[in-house]
C-alpha cells in the first residue's frame, strides 16, 4: 500500500502489551525482545502504550522510555506509534510532544473518556493534540470504553486536519465505516480482531490488533489475501485464527491474555500486569494455552 496512512502507521498493526518484571517496573528486556519479535513475525507497525500497553497505568517517564527502547529494537523495520490520549487535553499535548521527542513515528488518540466532552469538544481535543508535533495523527474511536462516540461529523471534519490521516475502529459499525471511507479521506484500520476480515474487505486500510502478538504472520496473510482480492484464501486464514482471537480478545483483558501467550511462546519471562488487572485465573489461562496448542499456522 502507498496510501499517506500506510506510510506513515503500516497496516498489520500491534497492539502491544508492555512487559513488566514482577515489581510492576518496566521490563526494558523484555520490551526489546517483544518488539524484534513483532518485526520478525510480519507486523510493520506497533502501537506502544495503547490500551493493551496498560497505557492508564503509566507515568510520563515511563511512556518515553517505552517508545525508545521501542524506536531502538525496531530499527526502523516497524513504525512505532504511541498512545498519548487521556481525558485531559493539556496532559495528552504534553505526551504527544514528549512521544515525538523520543522517537515515535506517529500518534494514537483516543476519545477522552470519562469527561465525555459534546462533539466540538471532541474535535478541539484532538486538533490540540495533532497540532502540538509533526507526527500523523490516528484516531482510536472506541466507545465501549470511553462511552462516547466519535460521530461521523466529527470523524469526517477532524480528517481535514492535515495530520489526523486516520482511524483505529472499535465500534464493530462496519456500515458506518464504509459511509464515512465514501465520503471523507480518513483511512480505517479495523480495531476490533473478530472484524478484521470484514473491515478489510469492505476498505479498511489495515488492523490494529490484539492477537497480532502472537500471530501476526497470519494476519499479515490476511491482509495481503484482501488486498489482491483472493477472499477464498482470506477466509481460510481467518477460519485458522478464531480459536486464537477469540481466547486472547475474551478470555481476560487483552493485557492478560497476551502477555500470558507471550510468556508460553518463550518471548517474554513475566505475565506481570498492574492493578487492577490481576493474574488470567486457572479456567482463563487454560482457555489461552488451549489456543496456542490447537493453533495450526495458516497459509494463503
Amino acid at each position: 500500500m502507498t496510501t499517506p496512512s500506510a506510510r506513515a502507521f503500516g497496516t498489520n498493526l500491534v497492539a502491544m502489551p508492555t512487559p513488566m518484571n514482577s515489581d510492576f517496573s518496566l521490563d526494558d528486556a523484555g520490551i526489546t525482545s517483544l518488539v524484534k519479535h513483532l518485526v520478525d513475525t510480519g507486523c510493520d507497525g506497533i502501537v506502544v502504550a495503547g490500551t493493551t500497553g496498560e497505557s492508564p497505568t503509566l507515568s510520563e517517564d515511563e511512556l518515553v522510555r517505552l517508545i525508545e527502547l521501542a524506536v531502538a529494537a525496531a530499527a526502523g523495520r516497524a513504525k512505532i506509534v504511541a498512545g498519548v490520549g487521556t481525558n485531559d487535553t493539556v496532559s495528552s499535548v504534553r505526551r504527544a510532544r514528549l512521544a515525538a521527542h523520543a522517537g515515535a513515528d506517529g500518534l494514537l488518540v483516543v476519545t477522552p473518556y470519562y469527561s465525555r466532552p459534546t462533539q466540538t469538544g471532541v474535535v478541539s481535543h484532538c486538533s490540540a493534540i495533532a497540532d502540538s508535533t509533526d507526527l500523523p495523527v490516528m484516531l482510536y474511536d472506541v466507545p465501549h470504553r470511553t462511552g462516547l462516540a466519535m460521530t461521523p461529523a466529527t470523524l469526517i471534519e477532524l480528517a481535514g486536519h492535515p495530520r489526523i490521516l486516520a482511524v483505529k475502529d472499535a465500534t464493530g459499525d462496519i456500515p458506518r465505516a464504509m459511509a464515512i471511507m465514501a465520503t471523507s479521506t480518513l483511512e480505517f484500520y479495523c480495531g476490533s480482531d473478530e472484524l478484521n476480515l470484514p473491515f478489510l474487505a469492505a476498505g479498511a486500510i489495515g488492523i490494529v490488533s490484539v492477537v497480532g502478538a502472537v500471530i501476526a504472520a497470519d494476519e499479515a496473510r490476511l491482509i495481503a489475501a484482501v488486498r489482491t482480492g483472493d477472499l477464498v484464501s482470506a477466509r481460510s486464514v481467518n477460519a485458522a485464527i478464531i480459536e486464537t482471537t477469540a481466547a486472547l480478545n475474551g478470555a481476560a483483558p487483552a493485557p492478560v491474555t497476551t502477555k500470558l501467550a507471550l510468556v508460553e511462546l518463550g518471548v517474554i519471562t513475566s505475565a506481570t500486569v498492574r492493578p487492577p488487572l490481576e493474574q488470567a485465573t486457572g479456567a482463563e489461562a487454560a482457555l489461552v494455552l488451549a489456543a496456542l496448542e490447537n493453533r495450526v499456522p495458516a497459509s494463503a
